[in-house]
C-alpha cells in the first residue's frame, strides 16, 4: 500500500509541475486547452512507454526508464515517503530528471513520432527538457503567416 502511495504522489507532483508549465505557456500566448491539460500526465506516460517500445532508439533510454521503474518500486527513498509533501518531492524530481534526460538522448524526432497527444503538450514537454520548440510550432504559440 506505501509503495501505492509513494508512485501516485510521485505522479501527483510530476502532474502539478506540468501543469505549471502549461499555465506559463498559457501565460505566454500558446492555446492551452482544459482537455490538453488534464491529459498531459497519461500522454508523457504513453510517451514513456512507447519509447522504452522502439527497437530503433539505443538501449541508454530502457535502461533509463529501468532504472527509474527500480527507483520508484523500492521502498527506500532520497527523503521518506512518510513526511508530508517533501516526502514524495524526492520521487518527482528523480522522474523529471528522467523524463527530461530520455526525451534528450530519444530527440526531438522520436518524441514527435510517439506523442500520443495535441501540440501544445508536445511544446511543453519540449521547453520543460531544454529541447528547442517542435517544428512549426513559434515559441509565441503563433504559427507562421502573416
Amino acid at each position: 500500500m506505501r509503495l501505492l502511495l509513494a508512485v501516485v504522489g510521485g505522479l501527483l507532483l510530476v502532474w502539478l509541475m506540468l501543469l505549471g508549465a502549461l499555465w506559463l505557456a498559457g501565460r505566454r500566448g500558446d492555446p492551452v486547452t482544459l482537455r490538453e491539460t488534464v491529459r498531459l500526465l497519461p500522454d508523457v506516460v504513453r510517451l514513456l512507454r512507447r519509447l522504452s517500445a522502439d527497437r530503433t532508439l539505443g538501449p541508454g533510454i530502457r535502461v533509463r526508464l529501468l532504472l527509474l521503474l527500480g527507483y520508484l518500486l523500492i521502498p527506500i527513498d532520497l527523503v521518506p515517503d512518510f513526511i508530508p509533501v517533501i516526502g514524495y518531492a524526492d520521487d518527482a524530481v528523480v522522474v523529471a530528471l528522467a523524463l527530461r534526460s530520455v526525451a534528450r538522448a530519444a530527440g526531438p524526432d522520436a518524441l514527435a513520432r510517439h506523442w500520443p497527444g495535441g501540440a501544445t503538450g508536445l511544446a511543453t514537454l519540449h521547453r520543460l527538457c531544454g529541447l528547442p520548440p517542435p517544428e512549426g510550432h513559434s515559441p509565441s504559440g503563433s504559427q507562421s503567416g502573416s
